[in-house]
């Protein structure tokens, strides 16, 4: 039997792959790489909260919050046009730094491993 998934998971996925092709087309943001990192759309698929990477330094990623702030609904007009959903959710763009985070534990544990 296959696993089932939650609509909201697998509608969540669907809301990623789309704000993904969305924001290429967004203008201004081409100063730096700006990646859809995950969705968390609750189960009500009414709120919407994607987290986003940028690759640049601090200033590219200042920009492309702005940005992303500035073209919220521009990107929620978008996706209801291409998502056949009853309503579309609001959204909440969130920078994601785990990478950054990982990263850093990553560097603190080579530096304990070079001390021993």
């Amino acid at each position: 039997m296959p696993t089932s998934y939650k609509r909201s998971t697998r509608v969540g996925e669907l809301i990623q792959q789309t704000v993904s092709e969305i924001i290429r087309d967004i203008r201004d943001l081409n100063v730096a790489i700006v990646t859809i990192m995950s969705v968390k759309l609750t189960d009500d698929l009414q709120t919407c909260r994607i987290f986003y990477s940028v690759f640049g330094n601090e200033e590219d990623k200042k920009q492309a919050a702005e940005i992303l702030a500035k073209n919220t609904k521009e990107v929620r007009h978008q996706l209801a046009l291409k998502l056949n959903l009853r309503r579309t959710p609001t959204i909440t763009f969130t920078y994601d730094d785990t990478n950054e985070t990982a990263s850093k534990v990553f560097d603190l544990l080579k530096k304990i491993e070079e001390e021993k």
